[in-house]
């Protein structure tokens, strides 16, 4: 049965994250955003915390056992700090986890020490989403042919954060005989992959993101997540909705406190504005979609854990969905809390809001 109590583990993990998300994050979350980056040695300090490598077996050189529940915990104390600074600090997990759930052995012999050991921030990044409105998950328009021992990878990719960087970008692609979608593992310098211009976007702005081209890139039939098995693709979707449906409770809980510890301060008319029905209402019904978003993410997280067979894509998505509008709704009712504090960009409402915008868009870019 799940439970509801977090381990000592995970309870000491979770005080860390928030202390060093209040301490360190939130006082560079405004500057941040304005600059469109965060400063590299508050990244290098998320990194530092060890959450990655505590999710690595020791047999690949990290210190722990992979848990999605664990890394919900985590990726809602991360997000609570601020949203793109959760994304840049996760980063290499949307390699290193694949490549644990998926990859061959000497895939993950390969690739999992690397990021433990890693005293600083190792650049490995994922390309999933593709631009346009008829963007499918199951049906990218990228594509790999296969050419006796090799694959040409061909196609566009978007919002692929730290692109310039990544030592290896694990880019999705459809099987053009098959249909299957698979991972592929194609390393930087790479002929044929062209990183093209950062993205201008309207949240997550601290992040970086940019176009990857993909010119018939050549990558050898070992670079295939999985290898002749391939890439146990449905399974890692899960993974990812169920690192955004935590991402997105951590921004809608950041957004909730924001507007009730403001409620309670503001006077108007002699009494705070806390205590006006339509505030002490509209809080509550935020309270909530926090509370509700979280639970099914705890369920889909559990369900991931109990059980490595299972894909569990319904509950994932479920539990993304309703998030991804809990956030959105939460993040809203913050700002009008707030009244015409909440269009100040002092106030990190309206920050909160645009991220939370974002994540109807955003699959792939995390996972647990």
């Amino acid at each position: 049965m799940l439970s509801f109590t977090p381990t000592d583990e995970q309870q000491m993990l979770v005080d860390t994250i928030m202390k060093f998300a209040a301490a360190e994050v939130r006082p560079h979350a405004h500057d941040a955003d304005e600059e469109d980056a965060f400063p590299p040695e508050i990244i290098q300090k998320g990194w530092e915390l060890g959450i990655l490598p505590a999710s690595i077996p020791e047999a690949y050189g990290g210190f722990g056992e992979h848990s999605a529940i664990t890394n919900v915990l985590a990726a809602e104390a991360l997000a609570w700090g601020d949203l793109a600074l959760a994304l840049a600090v996760m980063m290499p997990a949307t390699v290193a986890n694949p490549v644990h759930f998926s990859g061959t052995e000497e895939q993950k012999q390969n690739i999992l020490p690397q990021i433990a050991a890693a005293e600083r921030l190792p650049y490995f990044s994922a390309a999933l989403l593709e631009a346009g409105i008829s963007f499918d998950p199951n049906a990218p328009r990228t594509t790999a042919t296969r050419e006796n021992d090799h694959y040409l990878i061909s196609g566009e990719k978007c919002y692929v954060p730290f692109a310039p960087e990544a030592q290896m970008l694990l880019v999705y692609a459809r099987d053009s005989e098959t249909g299957k979608v698979d991972g592929y593992l194609i390393e930087r310098g790479a002929e044929g992959l062209d990183i093209l211009q950062r993205e201008k976007l309207m949240g997550i702005r601290a992040l970086p993101t940019y176009r990857v081209r993909l010119n018939n890139v050549r990558v050898g039939a070992a670079c295939k997540l999985g290898g002749e098995a391939g890439t146990r693709y449905q399974r890692i979707l899960s993974h990812s909705r169920t690192a955004l449906a935590a991402l997105a409770v951590g921004v809608a809980r950041a957004a909730y406190e924001y507007a009730r510890d403001y409620a309670k301060t503001r006077v108007q008319f002699g009494v705070p504005i806390a205590q006006k029905q339509s505030i002490a209402f509209m809080l509550a019904e935020m309270a909530i979609e926090v509370d509700a978003a979280r639970l099914l993410t705890w369920e889909a997280a559990w369900k991931l854990d109990t059980d490595d067979n299972g894909d569990y894509t319904a509950e994932s998505y479920h539990a993304k969905e309703y998030a991804a509008k809990a956030a959105l709704f939460v993040t809203d009712c913050a700002v009008q809390v707030l009244g015409g504090h909440g269009y100040i960009r002092e106030h990190p409402v309206e920050r909160w809001l645009r991220n939370a915008r974002g994540f109807a868009a955003f699959e792939g870019l995390a996972i647990v």
